[in-house]
């Protein structure tokens, strides 16, 4: 991995930003180059929300990104706004609970999963983000679940301490529904 940028993206309370932080916090705390810069929309809850992270093993030149290499989009706007821009062989992973439509792309990878259904059988709707996550991992493995675990369990704020397990298990139900439906 050289540098790999990745655009996360969805309403405002799907827990975009936190689920950013944490990919770049699991970077961060395991020596890589990192950026992480959040976006808003009109408005927090319900308006847009997406963030940009960058991860590198060199020092990285700009944060800013126009072609996203992976991009967790969680709702269908998110999909229609990335698709078209990510290069050729990049991962674009979709949460099927609220996109109502095939890819249009051939030539990138992609994943089409209920994020907000394996939150809900979790118990915690607002896991879909870690359950797009988890699925990255299996799909473009830059950071391990081991990674990501430790840094939820360094950065996760103590309001939320209580929850961490169910994170965990979000990740995990993430990774294993994209070993099983990309083999």
């Amino acid at each position: 991995m050289e540098e790999t940028s990745i655009i996360i993206s969805g309403f405002g309370g799907q827990g975009t930003l936190f689920a950013g932080q944490v990919l770049a916090y699991a970077a961060m705390d395991n020596g890589y180059e990192v950026t992480w810069i959040p976006s808003y929309g009109p408005e927090m809850r319900g308006g847009t929300a997406h963030c940009t992270v960058i991860i590198s093993e060199t020092l990285i030149g700009s944060p800013l990104v126009r072609y996203p290499d992976i991009v967790l989009a969680l709702n269908l706007p998110s999909v229609d706004k990335y698709e078209p821009l990510m290069p050729e062989n990049g991962v674009l992973i979709a949460n099927s609970s609220l996109v109502n439509r095939e890819f249009e792309r051939q030539e990138i990878r992609t994943l089409l999963l209920p994020a907000n259904q394996i939150a809900e059988d979790i118990g915690m709707s607002r896991l879909a983000n870690m359950v797009m996550t988890g699925s990255m991992v299996k799909m473009e493995p830059i950071l391990t679940m081991e990674m990501i675990k430790a840094a939820l369990e360094e950065h996760i704020p103590e309001r939320h301490r209580e929850t961490l397990s169910m994170n965990y298990k979000a990740l995990e139900r993430g990774y294993a529904f994209a070993e099983k439906e990309l083999g």
